[in-house]
């Protein structure tokens, strides 16, 4: 299913969901972060936006009410995290290339830690020079971005692209997904290697796609799903401050190409519509 937008009410979210169901709209609630998600059918998502947005403008109209009504059951209803729901929230809240990158990226890491980095580096690495790009071994333009060099990076580079990746698959599609993935792990990798060198991986740089593509999303149309939190964006913009001034050591290039790539897709994006 496809999240259509985010209620904080969960009252005013049912009442939507029995209207979406009254015309023929499969929906349902899902407890999200910052209220309560309505989730229709993939096939349905246009229709369930178009209608989302009309009961964001008006939601006393008396048809949402009706609806409830012809439902016959006044009771929220919605999932909580928790026990098993909370594995299917996990599932629900990202999209099959989300959840795929995320297995892949973590098996590399789990190969790497049991002593098959050196083989995994070999195979991955940046090109070692620019005249080397002529050689072939294309995949080296995208593959630093799939290998980590400490858990602490992995986990908070796979968190984010879980939480924004999978946001952006519901919202947008796979195929916007896989645009952003390929555009900023690429890109960036070569601001990176002009920047620093062939020494450096990470998916840092695909992780600030995501957030500049949710940010200037949300900043064109604030009723937008894709909005971010403003303490979520000034703390990515922080982080990413901070490593331009030096306390710590990471892929400032990277992250910085990542940054406006998204932005950019995401005003392109915008002017489409």
């Amino acid at each position: 299913m496809t999240e259509v937008g985010v209620l904080g009410d969960p009252r005013a979210a049912q009442a939507l969901v029995d209207y979406l169901r009254s015309q023929g709209i499969e929906a349902r609630l899902l407890a999200a972060e910052d209220g309560y998600a309505v989730m229709v059918e993939d096939a349905q998502h246009h229709r369930g936006r178009e209608e989302f947005e009309r009961f964001v403008a008006d939601p006393h109209n008396k048809r949402y009410l009706a609806a409830s009504w012809q439902s016959g059951d006044a009771k929220v209803q919605f999932q909580y995290g928790g026990g098993g729901s909370l594995w299917r929230s996990f599932l629900s809240g990202a999209g099959p290339l989300t959840l795929s990158l995320l297995v892949v990226v973590s098996a590399i890491w789990v190969f790497w830690i049991l002593g098959f980095d050196q083989l995994i580096f070999s195979w991955t690495h940046f090109f070692p020079s620019w005249d080397a790009m002529g050689e072939g071994q294309w995949w080296r333009l995208f593959t630093p971005s799939l290998i980590h060099f400490s858990a602490m990076h992995v986990i908070f580079n796979l968190l984010w692209w879980w939480y924004l990746g999978g946001r952006i698959e519901r919202v947008r599609g796979t195929g916007t997904l896989l645009i952003l993935l390929l555009v900023a792990g690429t890109l960036p990798n070569l601001a990176q290697f002009a920047f620093s060198g062939p020494n450096f991986g990470g998916l840092s740089g695909v992780v600030y796609a995501l957030v500049g593509y949710c940010w200037i999303s949300g900043r064109l149309d604030p009723r937008s799903p894709l909005a971010l939190p403003p303490a979520y964006v000034g703390f990515l913009l922080l982080w990413l401050v901070m490593g331009f001034a030096g306390f710590m050591n990471m892929a400032n290039a990277a992250h910085l190409g990542g940054l406006l790539v998204g932005m950019a897709q995401a005003v392109f994006d915008r002017r489409r519509q």
